[in-house]
């Protein structure tokens, strides 16, 4: 009887169980019923409105970066990597490190921007430092190391270089020269590239060398691009536009609109290359 009656007790109590409901969560047309709504679109409205706010200063302080760069990169003038010295390629990196940083600095983003002011305005006054004195030129720049001197390779040069053999050897081949023994000088410059100055019997010969006068060849210059004349260019090969017209119908081309390239080599010549490539093979 004992065991009947806890059984029926846990019947009950599991019913009473499954009868419970669970706790009401308020929904989204409650909280309107019941007032809650404002608040928390507010929030939301809040939140929105800062995610906006971050967007546009970003983007403001992004093109304000490009800006910068840019004219930077104008006041230090164009140079190839190749071109560049230990400390010139130093700036580079830490101007663009404070170009990144100033693009996502939105609290403060006055100290990358003068960060990357300084940096380029110390570029330039050291650029002007060694044109004007030697032996400031010769403690950032640093002087030319003679690797290869007649048929000898200065071992004490290449340690001050940081350089061993197996890159000697890759700079001599890819330079050009396989065999060293056809080599009279190996010069390391102050930006990285290394120079070579080859034995007279090895070096290419000159139209000197085969006494020969050959006439003095011009730099070619264009008078058309992208199907257009060049009015200034024109003016400075002393041409008219009928000249160019008449030397392109000569090469079977009606006008300048059916010409990518044309380019002037300083006579009577123009070197055409066509928008249809078709053209050209036909």
């Amino acid at each position: 009887a004992v065991k009947l009656s806890a059984f029926r007790i846990r019947i009950l109590v599991c019913g009473k169980l499954l009868q419970k409901k669970p706790p009401h969560r308020p929904c989204w047309p409650d909280l309107m019923q019941r007032g809650n709504a404002a608040p928390i679109a507010a929030e939301r409205g809040n939140d929105m409105s800062e995610i906006l706010d971050q967007i546009w200063m970003t983007s403001l302080t992004t093109l304000l970066s490009i800006a910068v760069l840019f004219l930077l990169a104008k006041l230090m003038g164009n140079k190839q990597v190749s071109q560049m010295t230990m400390f010139d390629y130093v700036v580079g990196i830490t101007i663009g490190s404070s170009a990144a940083e100033l693009a996502t600095e939105l609290e403060n983003p006055a100290k990358p921007l003068i960060a990357m002011l300084l940096y380029g305005v110390a570029d330039v006054l050291i650029s002007l430092l060694t044109s004007k004195s030697l032996k400031a030129r010769a403690v950032i720049t640093g002087k030319p190391l003679v690797l290869l001197e007649n048929g000898v390779i200065d071992r004490e040069n290449l340690k001050k270089a940081r350089l061993d053999l197996s890159e000697f050897l890759t700079y001599c081949r890819i330079g050009g020269w396989f065999d060293l023994s056809q080599l009279q000088t190996a010069v390391l410059e102050h930006n990285g590239v290394v120079s070579f100055l080859p034995k007279e019997a090895y070096r290419p010969a000159s139209p000197e060398d085969l006494n020969l006068r050959p006439k003095q060849s011009r730099l070619q210059l264009p008078l058309v691009m992208d199907g257009r004349l060049l009015p200034e260019n024109l003016r400075k090969a002393g041409k008219e536009e009928t000249w160019v017209r008449r030397n392109l119908l000569r090469q079977g081309y009606q006008d300048e609109g059916e010409v990518f390239l044309a380019l002037w080599d300083g006579g009577e010549k123009l070197t055409v290359f066509p928008m249809d490539p078709k053209k050209k093979e036909g």
